[in-house]
């Protein structure tokens, strides 16, 4: 499993690192050390001492955008369809950064809020829960792409989520699907994607989401235990992570 320390010596930005938290790991992780916020900081080697972490559920405070080097933002239990006022509040400003052209990366229910914050549709997924160790496949665009240019074209990646991005924002560029998932990546403009994957997630972490879901798989003729022998690594999809710090690095 990725530890929850990160950092690369000589290479601390002078700006922090937003990490937007969204939602926090659910009770069947209580044994695994730190959250969605250690295991993205970790994952894209970033010195845990410059990263900034928000709490959008209590809305904010929030930065002016251009004081910040980088935004991701993580998954969460939450519905982007519930329309809470924090998440109008995250979405407006989350807006504003990719205006700006600071580098943003949404995770999972991060990447269904950023859709939805440049203009996308976000709402349950007709065909039913993702969850499980899960193949991918890139789009022609992916090989392109400054962050997604790093993943083979088929890769495995961890999975877990209810709702999806049914449409992605106007002029966004689809970068790649999976069986069950038409929208698992995308990108608007040069400095702004989401994943509706985890890279942040190992082969430990899963199981606790498959039997998360072992109820609502069930009344949907699904098996977890199935699920459960088909969880493995997922290392290629992890690298997206680094890629990500680097480019941030790089920008700032």
């Amino acid at each position: 499993m990725v530890g929850i320390a990160g950092g690369l010596p000589g290479m601390t930005p002078k700006k922090p690192l937003v990490i937007l938290k969204t939602g926090r790991k659910i009770d069947a992780l209580a044994a695994i050390p730190g959250d969605y916020e250690d295991w993205i900081a970790a994952g894209m080697a970033w010195e845990r001492a410059t990263v900034r972490v928000i709490d959008a559920v209590a809305g904010g405070p929030y930065p002016e955008p251009a004081a910040v080097a980088g935004v991701v933002i993580t998954g969460s239990g939450s519905m982007v369809s519930e329309h809470a006022p924090w998440m109008r509040k995250a979405a407006t400003w989350l807006a504003g950064a990719v205006q700006q052209e600071i580098p943003v990366l949404g995770i999972c229910f991060g990447h269904q809020l950023l859709a939805h914050a440049l203009g996308g549709c976000v709402d349950y997924n007709p065909r039913g829960v993702e969850v499980g160790t899960v193949e991918v496949r890139l789009t022609e665009a992916a090989a392109g792409d400054p962050l997604f240019s790093v993943l083979p074209a088929r890769l495995p990646a961890q999975l877990s989520h209810r709702q999806s991005v049914l449409a992605l924002p106007p002029g966004a560029t689809l970068l790649g699907s999976s069986t069950m998932e038409p929208h698992q990546g995308f990108a608007v403009g040069s400095r702004a994607w989401g994943v509706q994957f985890h890279p942040e997630f190992d082969e430990q972490i899963m199981p606790g989401f498959v039997r998360y879901y072992e109820e609502i798989l069930a009344a949907q003729g699904r098996v977890a235990e199935d699920l459960l022998a088909a969880i493995g690594p997922a290392p290629q999809s992890q690298g997206l992570l680094q890629r990500f710090g680097d480019l941030v690095r790089d920008d700032g």
